[in-house]
């Protein structure tokens, strides 16, 4: 495959062709805020808007999990208006995240912890009126605990449920009512989910997490 090379915060970088801006950064062991973003997902869902990077000879800063790596690329993954949008994505997302770190099972293994730590801010802006969602645990499942309050709706889950397993998970309404759950809102554990654990593996938060004593099956 044709490689090109480009320049990402004064870097020179070389990346495959037509490969999305965000991953040839991650390749190379360069940052850049993302929740929604996959290895092996061919489309980029562009939906939690965190990486946002400058490139020279745009007039404004891009998502770079859409964005194609070219020749002779300059990018700045650091610039002001890139982590003023993300870090104001960031803000919006937090507003309506419960942050109880000590207690979550995802603490020290959480990205919402290491996007707040590279954007340099607290987990718990005060930029926006917090307004949590008060869901119900799903704790139905032998293998698989679902708590839907943590979900930052970057799809991982439903994605690889769909690709590598049953295609149990879905987005369902809309606007602030949005959330990943079942067909018709049945308990996991009641819907032909295979425990797997691909779930758990993808989520960035916490969300979908296994249960104390249990791990990924085969």
């Amino acid at each position: 495959m044709k490689k090109v090379t480009l320049v990402i915060d004064g870097k020179k970088v070389t990346a495959p062709e037509g490969q999305s801006l965000l991953r040839a950064a991650l390749d190379n062991g360069i940052y850049i805020p993302n929740l929604c973003t996959l290895e092996d997902k061919p489309e980029p869902a562009a939906s939690c808007r965190l990486c946002f990077v400058e490139v020279e000879g745009y007039k404004q800063p891009v998502t770079s999990c859409t964005e194609p790596v070219r020749e002779g690329m300059v990018v700045n993954t650091k610039g002001a208006e890139a982590l003023r949008l993300a870090t104001t994505a960031f803000g919006l997302l937090m507003a309506s995240h419960p942050v109880d770190c000590a207690h979550c099972l995802a603490n020290g293994n959480c990205e919402l912890q290491n996007i707040a730590k590279h954007l340099r801010i607290s987990l718990k802006p005060k930029r926006f009126r917090k307004l949590l969602h008060d869901l119900p645990i799903d704790d139905s499942h032998p293998v698989i605990t679902y708590d839907p309050n943590k979900c930052v709706l970057c799809g991982r889950c439903v994605w690889v449920c769909r690709h590598e397993a049953v295609g149990v998970l879905g987005f369902a309404r809309r606007g602030f009512d949005r959330v990943v759950t079942t067909f018709n809102d049945e308990p996991l554990g009641e819907t032909n989910c295979l425990g797997r654990g691909d779930c758990v593996d993808v989520c960035p938060t916490g969300a979908f997490v296994y249960k104390e004593g249990k791990k990924k099956t085969p």
